[in-house]
């Protein structure tokens, strides 16, 4: 009986303390003034998307399967009078499993932008910006069914992109569109392999035949490319109905001396059903074209049965996406 006296007394004396500690941390002395407000405003996002479809003696046949998708948005913007930096880190990963067939791949995605900005009086939208885009990915992609070759790897490839130009933000419509005539784009293949295969654009390895069998390695194919163009994105986000946001980004790329005129484009547009602060349903898009991105395609010999890839070409990218699961916002 002791002891239960002496542990309620010890909680009530730690309850209370921990209460007049708070009152001591949250009151402010008769001349002491609050503090300033932060230049910082901060947006942690992290989301889980889920879909799952089972069979059990279904006459009409089906597979089951099941998807996962993770997604995170994280940002940092400084805003003073005159100057304005956002950063933004994107992650994204998904999977899905189906019966019978091994664990596959999804989406994957690292992004992270950041744009400084400078405007010449408050009343502006105009800045003159910097910015700094840099795109990759976490695990290895594959041609499915093929997993013996990986076509992707981290950093293989990975795409930075450098400029300064002009950009016109607007806040209340929550709009901003970006114009650099000066951007240095370099492309990261940190993959020997894949660098060797010329994969994503990069100068591929020479060698003394075209003959797989006997070729010998003259040089190795170069793990970086780089080029200088002219570089224009666009974001914009608006609720078209009460709950319903329409969210597009748009990236256009254009280089000066390799095909000027041949636009590489990411495209994102994606559709937000918000049911309430943590239940979202999803519908996107997601196009890219690139020309240095070649299409692989799977050749068997007809003689020893082996499987090799080889080349088909640039191609338009689709990956469409419909979604519904779980969003947590947090500071």
């Amino acid at each position: 009986m002791k002891l239960l006296r002496s542990t309620l007394l010890l909680l009530l004396l730690l309850c209370t303390s921990n209460n007049f500690a708070q009152i001591i941390r949250t009151t402010l002395a008769p001349n002491q003034t609050p503090p300033p407000p932060s230049n910082w405003t901060k947006k942690n996002q992290i989301g889980f998307d889920i879909s799952e479809i089972a069979f059990v003696n279904w006459s009409a046949g089906g597979t089951s399967s099941v998807s996962g998708l993770f997604k995170g948005e994280f940002s940092r913007t400084y805003a003073k009078e005159n100057n304005k930096w956002v950063n933004e880190l994107i992650v994204k990963y998904g999977l899905n499993k189906q019966d019978g067939i091994e664990l596959r791949k999804t989406d994957d995605a690292v992004q992270f932008n950041s744009t400084y900005g400078y405007r010449r009086d408050t009343l502006s939208n105009w800045y003159y910006s910097a910015k700094f885009n840099f795109n990759t990915q976490f695990t290895n992609g594959y041609n499915y069914p093929n997993r013996d070759i990986a076509i992707s790897k981290p950093f293989a490839p990975a795409y930075v992109f450098i400029g300064a130009g002009a950009e016109n933000s607007n806040k209340a419509k929550n709009r901003t569109f970006y114009f650099s005539p000066i951007t240095l784009k370099t492309t990261l293949v940190l993959d020997q392999n894949l660098a060797n295969q010329g994969a994503f654009g990069v100068k591929k390895a020479v060698y003394t035949t075209d003959d797989p069998a006997t070729q010998v390695l003259v040089q190795e194919g170069q793990k970086v490319k780089a080029e200088f163009g002219i570089l224009f994105t666009g974001y914009m986000k608006s609720e078209i109905y009460k709950n319903v946001f329409y969210e597009n980004r748009l990236s256009l790329y254009t280089d000066y001396l390799n095909r000027f005129g041949n636009v590489d484009v990411d495209y994102d547009t994606r559709l937000d059903l918000v049911v309430n602060a943590y239940v979202k349903a999803n519908i996107g898009v997601h196009l890219v074209y690139d020309d240095d991105i070649k299409t692989k395609k799977d050749v068997i010999d007809p003689v020893t049965g082996s499987t090799t890839q080889v080349n088909d070409g640039p191609r338009m990218q689709l990956r469409q996406v419909l979604g519904v699961g779980l969003v947590y916002a947090f500071q």
